[in-house]
């Protein structure tokens, strides 16, 4: 395979900022991804695994070791105790693979529509949007051990998922190079239509919204709201949410109800695991000063959505990196919540 040195990495991601990789591979078999790990320990390199490039921040010193973007693509269908299954390879493109299972009638991931990157990556963060996660319909991982070279099958709960979580980002993160993953969908089902945006899209509308309308509505909402990659827009260049809704105890939230009741406010609130609330991590940047179309010089917040950080045009990574700092820190300062980004920081 062709390793190249000093590739710039910017135009691989959606933020379009970060320095160059020292050494830079792409892997379209396994076989490939086998001879880039062993080029890396051969040379003593530290490994960043590249999918889609859209959830993260890479610094502007970029890697100083080997970046291995998977490219295995291809989906496999098959059909098992009712459900469909499809393998993906990790290096397919997620909206790709949505856009297949919709036009194939399977239920599971239509709420998912828009959301940029490659299929590896799903199952690190346990990629969720508008009342759907992928824990729900991923029945394996097939994953490449780095510690033994072994391919290794996972199914869903030895993934270990919980929100935005997966072992693979948690307690194993840097093991495991994604190589493949099966999803288990329902052939005929019905759309999840229990999101607040999606319940008010259909609101007086007659008759049960199919598969490809729930797709086309999701996507309908996240071009609102500038989290669809749409070439030439600004609010497009960006990581989309930045920061993961905080999920709190009830003595949290109550105290924090207080706080809000305070200033004349009421918190949006949502049920989450147990007894525990999930929290709009977008009504606290708002709500601490920063508006949608915040701008601070060659960084802001997207005119359409106060969560995503975006480079408004010769960004550095240090300047996203300064923006989140001070939009933590007004948050903890105010509402004494710790705000934790999504994206993964590489390079820092």
């Amino acid at each position: 395979m062709d390793i190249q040195e000093n590739v710039p990495l910017a135009p691989l991601t959606t933020f379009k900022v970060g320095g160059p990789a020292r050494y830079f591979a792409e892997a379209r078999t396994v076989s490939e991804v086998t001879t880039a790990v062993d080029f890396m320990s051969s040379k003593a390199l530290p490994l960043f695994v590249l999918g889609g490039g859209s959830n993260l921040v890479i610094s502007d010193a970029g890697w100083p070791g080997l970046v291995l973007k998977i490219a295995m693509g291809g989906t496999e269908e098959r059909s098992e105790d009712g459900k469909r299954l499809f393998e993906v390879g990790a290096g397919e493109e997620w909206d790709k693979f949505v856009a297949c299972a919709v036009a194939r009638n399977c239920a599971g991931v239509e709420c998912l529509s828009g959301i940029p990157g490659s299929v590896g990556g799903t199952p690190v963060q346990n990629v969720g949007a508008y009342g759907q996660e992928v824990s729900e319909t991923i029945e394996s991982v097939l994953a490449l051990d780095l510690k033994d070279g072994k391919l290794r099958e996972f199914c869903n709960q030895a993934c270990g998922f919980s929100y935005r979580a997966s072992i693979f980002n948690t307690t194993e993160r840097g093991r495991f190079i994604i190589v493949r993953v099966t999803y288990s969908l329902t052939p005929g089902g019905e759309p999840r239509i229990h999101y607040a945006d999606l319940k008010k899209h259909f609101a007086g509308r007659n008759g049960t919204p199919k598969l490809a309308d729930a797709r086309h509505a999701v996507r309908q909402i996240r071009a609102g709201k500038g989290m669809l990659i749409t070439a030439g827009d600004e609010d497009c260049r960006s990581a989309g949410s930045f920061f993961k809704n905080p999920v709190l105890s009830q003595r949290a939230y109550d105290d924090l109800v207080q706080r809000a009741e305070a200033k004349g406010l009421r918190i949006p609130s949502y049920p989450a695991a147990g007894s525990m609330l999930k929290i709009s991590a977008a009504w606290l940047v708002e709500h601490s000063g920063f508006g949608k179309g915040y701008n601070s010089g060659r960084v802001g917040l997207s005119r359409k959505h106060a969560l995503a950080i975006v480079n408004l045009g010769e960004a550095t990574a240090a300047d996203i990196v300064g923006l989140k700092d001070q939009i933590q820190e007004r948050v903890k300062d105010i509402w004494d919540i710790a705000l934790h980004p999504e994206p993964v920081f590489v390079g820092f």
